[in-house]
């Protein structure tokens, strides 16, 4: 599937607004842009929580432009926001709302009742719930940056709770909330926390602004459920019975990656109908060529507008036969900096680097090793370290952070809390596309840890730009045996010959994810005066052999 469409280009007549009231009698409000013809056209759908005027142009073309190539737009605010009605709570009536939206574009005048509906993050979740209701008139939909299960793909990552990315987003939201309801004084302290989070409290996960000025907040109850629960499952889109054509679209540096590829694996798996999916170098937003610190070409540049023109042509005019027959998955490779096409998820045996040092690997960057020789007993001790949450090792860059992206993290690297492990410069170039696990043997002098896997390149210059990472929270048991499995970030990266990759460990990664206080608290109980320092031990022998498992290996393109 390329980024070219040859439809026809259409004039637009000025923006209309419109009404609809839902089963309940709400009233949410939208707008609607159309082509200046006579005729009928498919509508294309989005519904989202942020005003509609902005109608997701942080990375989409305005919806004229949509509208231009054959399309009645409609971008309408969901229950409590913008000017619709109602009482907004996060993702409560989007599946009946939804449904009752869907049913009321397609009877709009000038629409031939196809519907198909697109947007990313929130607005890629109300495509969900509005597909589980099952809408007789939605045909297609394209639903990007997803956090498809709530609990393990937005609010936590393997038990820790996404602080930075989660807290962000409840302010913003809670700002909003407070400036329509004209209270100033409530939307100041929002606004002047949204700009420096408050994240020096006594317990960060639980700020006073927000308590005070958004008590309904959605954040108090992620954080009162650290584990998956009736909660999330209550509010987690149930797509089981659902088979609709999907254009999944995720980004390498997006905290919810997960969300997209388990997504779509599970309609691959099942779908009658066509399942594509594209993964840029990206974070949540921009979409462009230029992540963190690191610029990735012009082919970085979105093709996502063009794409979903020819997805949309294809599902609701019928048109383009061609579309079926191009590969389903198409990965931006970093470092190649090109677009590259697989007929499915890559899926290579993965190629294990194994860590050693001489227990230095935490003060002197030339002890810790990655090699795919059998690890030698000879001069190889475990690594000790010591986490302070006075000094949290800090987060930068990776798809967890604010900014997220590729940045030169070789100053962190040089902290004794950071152990890194670093292969020989490479002979040949290497690519890496697919999943990739850390297997680590670890012990620490507390019953509850975090550890952090970031695998970076680094160059000759001696810069270090991270690539992917990874995170969890370890509560220890009694019969534990010390082995630690850490799923970091699927991706897709070449490195050339010369460079050398680089694994960083550590017990931190604040403020992306919470702080572990060192014992088995909940987010919502957890005091800064409280946290211990922990002492932690990496093993790297040949009864415990930690390791970097990568899928190495170029896949053909079919």
């Amino acid at each position: 599937m390329n980024a070219k469409s040859q439809t026809q280009r259409f004039s637009v007549r000025a923006q209309q607004t419109r009404s609809m009231f839902t089963r309940d009698r709400i009233r949410l409000d939208a707008d609607i842009y159309a082509p200046d013809a006579a005729g009928e056209f498919p509508v294309l759908l989005m519904r989202q929580p942020y005003g509609r005027a902005i109608a997701s142009t942080v990375v989409y073309a305005h919806p004229i432009w949509y509208a231009a190539h054959g399309y009645l737009v409609v971008i309408q605010d969901v229950r409590g926001r913008g000017t619709s009605e109602g009482d907004f709570r996060l993702f409560e009536h989007e599946v009946t709302d939804g449904e009752d939206t869907v049913a009321w574009a397609a009877q709009l005048p000038q629409s031939n009742g196809q519907v198909g509906m697109y947007g990313f993050s929130y607005q890629g979740m109300t495509q969900l719930y509005a597909a589980q209701a099952k809408p007789t008139a939605l045909k297609a939909i394209a639903p990007a940056m997803v956090g498809y299960n709530l609990y393990e793909d937005w609010a936590y990552e393997n038990g820790a709770l996404l602080l930075q990315a989660g807290l962000g987003w409840a302010i913003q939201l809670a700002a909003e909330t407070a400036r329509l309801k004209g209270d100033e004084i409530a939307y100041e302290a929002l606004f002047k926390a949204s700009r420096n989070l408050p994240l020096s409290e006594p317990i960060p996960t639980c700020p006073e602004v927000l308590k005070h000025h958004a008590p309904d907040s959605f954040f108090h109850d992620w954080v009162a459920h650290p584990q998956w629960d009736d909660y999330w499952q209550s509010l987690t889109p149930d797509l089981s019975q659902i088979d609709l054509p999907m254009l999944h679209i995720g980004g390498w540096f997006d905290p919810y990656l997960w969300g997209n590829l388990r997504l779509f694996k599970q309609m691959r798996d099942r779908s009658q109908h066509l399942q594509h999916l594209w993964i840029g170098p990206w974070g949540h937003i921009p979409w462009g060529r230029k992540v963190g610190q690191r610029d990735f070409g012009p082919e970085a540049n979105t093709p996502i507008d063009r794409l979903q023109i020819r997805w949309f042509d294809h599902h609701l005019k019928h048109s383009d036969p061609d579309l079926a027959a191009t590969p389903s998955v198409c990965l931006f490779e970093m470092g190649g900096d090109r677009w590259r096409q697989f007929s499915h998820w890559p899926q290579v045996t993965p190629t294990p680097y194994w860590l050693s040092s001489t227990g230095l690997a935490g003060l002197d960057q030339t002890d810790g090793r990655l090699t795919q020789a059998v690890v030698d007993e000879t001069d190889n001790s475990p690594d000790t370290f010591v986490h302070d949450p006075w000094r949290p090792v800090p987060s930068l860059g990776g798809h967890a952070a604010n900014p997220a992206g590729s940045f030169d993290r070789s100053a962190l690297d040089c902290r004794s809390d950071v152990l890194t492990y670093t292969s020989e410069p490479l002979a040949t170039s290497i690519a890496i596309a697919g999943e990739i696990q850390v297997e680590l043997y670890c012990t620490a002098d507390a019953p509850s840890f975090d550890l952090c896997a970031i695998v970076s390149e680094v160059r000759p210059d001696g810069s270090v730009y991270n690539l992917t990472q990874g995170y969890c929270r370890h509560h220890q048991a009694q019969a534990d045996s010390g082995q630690i499995i850490i799923p970091l970030q699927p991706t897709c990266f070449r490195l050339p010959s010369g460079h050398c990759l680089r694994l960083s460990i550590s017990a931190a990664c604040f403020p992306a994810y919470s702080v572990n206080p060192g014992f088995m608290a909940d987010p919502a109980t957890g005091r800064t005066m409280n946290a211990k320092i922990i002492t932690l031990v990496i093993y790297h022998d040949r009864d415990r052999p930690s390791k970097l498992k990568l899928p190495i290996g170029e896949v053909v393109r079919q």
